[in-house]
């Protein structure tokens, strides 16, 4: 039986507080939308923060399931897995990553409630659906290469941009911007994960994007993913405050990943990288935050 620090060690905590981070870009553009946080808006973006954080660990507990019963993590190179390692039961697995998916659900009906957007219940579906279904099924899609488009989709622009109208009530350019940068900074760390894991995924069969690209490719992609990310920092302050350029915080975590990806790291030398990507999403939706509280406040 798993003890509770390996549990915790499944839901990998080195990337996990990165999950908070669209809430946090689409939280600092709706606040400059609206001029001010009430109390709703804050409870509002609490609950967005409960799904994305648990959308997050049932995410990394259904991949957990779902490779490991298939073999995928038998030679995993990265941190434990608990079904590949046999340190839980894939039953156990299966039915957190079920829990996880079912208190999102909840925080989302919640919202969905105080806001009457009674459509984004769709929204919700879609995620829970998208969740599962990536290593999940007997086609999972992030078998097929389209693991870094279900990350930008789901965890940038659905994320951010779905903060951003939960709160304000409308669109705007500064959250699409937002959205883009964290959503591509998002998939970098799916990409740094699935470029150290090319050599057992092309043993097992799986067919990501970092296998298909090759590993030069590979890191080429990375690079610029982070390119992307930094730049939507000055452009979300464009459109917003220059205050928000404090997003730039991410620069020494971006310069350390990159670092690492671009000397050829591999195998067990690439989870530094992989925390580095995490803290640069983290720093740069609460940099943007941040920047925007001061904005306020001046």
């Amino acid at each position: 039986m798993a003890t509770l620090s390996e549990w915790i060690e499944g839901a990998r905590p080195r990337t996990l507080p990165a999950a908070a981070a669209p809430v946090m870009a689409g939280t600092a553009t709706a606040w400059h939308a609206v001029g001010s946080l009430s109390v709703r808006h804050i409870v509002l973006a609490l609950l967005a923060a409960i799904v994305a954080l648990a959308l997050q660990v049932g995410v990394n507990y259904a991949n957990d399931y779902s490779d490991g019963i298939r073999g995928t993590d038998d030679d995993r190179v990265g941190p434990m897995r608990l079904v590949g390692s046999k340190a839980a039961d894939p039953r156990s697995v299966k039915l957190a990553a079920f829990a996880c998916f079912g208190l999102a659900a909840l925080a989302g009906l919640v919202i969905v409630v105080m806001t009457g957007h009674w459509w984004m219940i769709a929204v919700g579906v879609a995620c829970i659906l998208a969740g599962w279904y990536y290593t999940g099924g007997s086609r999972p899609y992030g078998y097929a290469g389209l693991g870094e488009l279900f990350v930008f989709v789901f965890f940038g622009l659905v994320a951010v941009l779905g903060t951003h109208f939960i709160l304000s009530g409308a669109p705007s350019g500064a959250a699409g911007v937002a959205a883009v940068g964290i959503g591509a900074v998002a998939s970098a760390l799916l990409v740094v994960n699935n470029l150290r894991d090319i050599p057992s995924d092309r043993e097992s069969g799986k067919h990501t994007l970092a296998t298909r690209l090759g590993d030069r490719g590979t890191r080429t992609w990375f690079v610029l993913l982070m390119v992307i990310a930094l730049v939507s920092v000055p452009l979300v302050a464009g459109l917003t405050s220059w205050w928000l350029l404090s997003g730039l915080a991410m620069v020494p975590m971006v310069v350390a990943a990159v670092r690492v990806v671009t000397s050829g790291a591999r195998g067990r030398d690439l989870i530094a990288a992989l925390a580095s990507t995490g803290r640069a999403e983290l720093v740069m939706g609460l940099g943007l935050l941040v920047g925007q509280a001061v904005n306020a406040v001046g």
